[in-house]
Order: structure tokens, then C-alpha cells, then sequence
């Protein structure tokens, strides 16, 4: 069946169709009496404004984007990534905003793709993930003067608004709880040091280490994948002096360092305790299942693209600060409590 048309209206309703498009689209120039009329008939036609029109007369796109710059086989098995796409899927949907993401090998292709998109028109601003130790990104999207959002930011960005966490304070926390279990070799397997929150991450480890155990301890780094972080483990077990519990920078590594090593025979957590830094439904597939901090990543990221939308439509927004996370304490470490 076609698709019914302004045209269709005008000559349903019996006026013009410069009377049709003042009703739908709210502006003066036809009496409340007609413009009601017109607006129940568009209603019965099963009318829905064409999005390329919409575009050209409000210069809007009615779409943001988010590019992830991620290894395949992370997008596949993380939850984290796709909590987050249903929490700005969920935000968007409400408002009649579209999101447009696409996965990239490469940084140089992520840039061309900003670029693409905006000045194409395909999108009204962008969400950033995953920012990098020195990262080119807000530097060409205020070139562009595109709006832009940074999820999860730990630091301030000139001129994007970001949705904010601090963890310092989470480090603190998950390196006494180790030691209060009577740990004092705790390692570390984190994410790639390029990206800045992985880095941070490691210099607070270190701080919480030497403040609370007087000493700095190991720290391997990896890509995040279960199978670097299974290798990581084995390399740290396999040393001369092993630790006695490791912190996971996310739950894919900690769940499939348990998974293993229950099956090699190894007490969890009597010969190794496990904390993940990231909480998902998988922490608790595992026996025992894993210790973990849970934050609430569907609401954070539709918080983020909130912030976009107020940078879209009113030209500024300010910085949103995350609520902390809360550290569930589970049989890797202690017990089936929580704190």
C-alpha cells in the first residue's frame, strides 16, 4: 500500500498543502478548527513524517552515533558493551531518536567516520566510549564543532560534556577487601594501558597497594579477552612468588579465570581469591561466584545519552557524575554477602 502523502491530506481535508505542513508541523497559519481536522485525518491516513524531509527543514538527522573500536571477540562475549547500547537504545526510542553505531578495526577509520557522518548530515551528535591516554577524538569533533558526550569519563574534557566516575575510591575499597580477607600478594590483570581509565585504574592500584600492604604489586596487562586473561593468570601463578588473589579489570576475565581454575583443581577462594571490577549476570554463572562492582551500566548510559540530546537541542550541557560503585561480595573472595 503507498505510503499517504501531504498531498493526500490537502486534498482529504480540502485545503493546501502549505495549510497541511503549518498543522503538522505546529506552526501558525491555519485556524486551531482546521488544524485539529487536519491532524485526524493525517492520524486515519497513517501518516508519518519522511525522516530525509524532516532532515532538510530542521537540519536535524533525528540520529546519534556510537563507533566502537573494540576487538571482535570482545564485542561478542562482554555484556558490559551491550548493556550499554541498550541503555542508550532505551533513551533514544523515547525521545524518536535513531542510533547509529558501527565497529571499527582501527583508529584512523573511527576519525574518517566522525567525519563522514557529520558532514553528511547523518548524525546529530555522537557518544564517545573508551577514551584513550591521548585521544584525537575531542580535539576533531570541536573542529567539527559536533556535539559530543563522553561516557564514563575520568577526567574533564573542555567543551564535551561527560557522564563522570572517580575510581579511586572503588580501587581503595577492592584492594581492603583483599587484604582484610589476610591477602598480601594481590595482583593485577588489567585492560590495555592506551586506554586512559585502564591506566588510571593502575595507578590507584598501586597507590591502594602501597598505603595498605606497604609495597607496590604486580600488575599484567592485556586486551581484555578471556584468552589474555587466562594467559595472564597462568604467567602470574606460574611465578616465583604467586599472589594469593588477583583483581580483574572486567568479568569476562575474572568468570573465565574461575571456570579454569576450578577445573585445574584450584580452591576459590582458599588458594586464590577473585574480585572483577565490572558486575554482569556472568559473576554469577560460576561456582563460586564472583566478587564484583556493581554499577547500574543500562541506566549510566542512557544518563550519557540524555546529555547528548541536552547538548543537541539546547547548545550546552553540564557534566553528570555516576553514582559509585557498590562492591557485591561473593563466595571468590569471602562469603555470600554484600557491602
Amino acid at each position: 500500500m503507498k505510503r499517504p502523502t501531504i498531498l493526500d491530506i490537502a486534498r482529504a481535508a480540502g485545503v493546501s498543502k502549505g495549510a497541511v505542513s503549518y498543522a503538522l508541523n505546529g506552526r501558525p497559519g491555519v485556524s486551531a478548527a482546521t488544524r485539529t481536522r487536519i491532524l485526524a485525518i493525517a492520524e486515519d491516513l497513517g501518516w508519518v513524517p519522511s525522516s530525509a524531509a524532516r532532515a532538510l527543514s530542521s537540519d536535524r538527522a533525528d540520529a546519534v552515533g556510537l563507533v566502537a573500536f573494540r576487538e571482535p571477540e570482545l564485542l561478542a562475549t562482554e555484556p558490559y558493551f551491550m548493556r550499554v547500547v541498550a541503555g542508550i537504545e532505551e533513551t533514544l526510542a523515547g525521545r524518536g531518536t535513531a542510533l547509529l553505531l558501527t565497529t571499527v578495526g582501527d583508529a584512523s577509520t573511527e576519525l574518517d567516520t566522525y567525519r563522514r557522518w557529520w558532514i553528511g548530515r547523518r548524525v546529530d551528535g555522537v557518544l564517545l566510549l573508551d577514551m584513550r591516554t591521548d585521544d584525537p577524538r575531542p580535539d576533531l569533533l570541536r573542529e567539527l564543532n559536533a556535539p559530543a558526550v563522553v561516557l564514563g569519563a575520568q577526567h574533564e574534557y573542555p567543551g564535551l560534556p561527560s557522564t563522570r566516575v572517580d575510581d579511586h575510591d572503588a580501587m581503595l575499597r577492592a584492594v581492603a577487601h583483599l587484604v582484610e580477607q589476610g591477602h598480601r600478594r594481590v595482583a593485577r590483570v588489567s585492560g590495555p594501558s592506551s586506554l586512559s581509565h585502564a591506566a588510571l585504574r593502575s595507578r590507584y592500584f598501586d597507590e591502594a597497594c602501597r598505603e595498605l600492604l606497604g609495597s607496590v604489586q604486580v600488575q599484567v596487562e592485556t586486551d581484555y579477552t578471556a584468552r589474555a586473561g587466562l594467559a595472564a593468570t597462568r604467567q602470574l601463578l606460574d611465578g616465583p612468588n604467586p599472589p594469593t588473589a588477583i583483581v580483574y579489570d572486567n568479568d569476562v576475565m575474572a568468570v573465565a579465570a574461575v571456570s579454569e581454575l576450578t577445573s585445574a583443581g584450584v580452591r576459590i577462594p582458599a588458594d586464590l581469591a577473585v574480585l572483577a571490577w565490572d558486575d554482569s549476570p556472568l559473576c554469577e554463572l560460576v561456582r563460586p561466584a564472583v566478587t564484583a562492582f556493581s554499577h547500574d551500566v543500562t541506566a549510566e548510559a542512557g544518563a550519557a545519552a540524555r546529555l547528548l540530546l541536552e547538548r543537541i537541542e539546547q547548545g550546552s550541557a553540564g557534566d553528570v557524575w555516576l553514582t559509585p560503585r557498590h562492591l557485591e561480595i561473593r563466595g571468590s573472595t569471602a562469603g555470600d554477602m554484600s557491602v
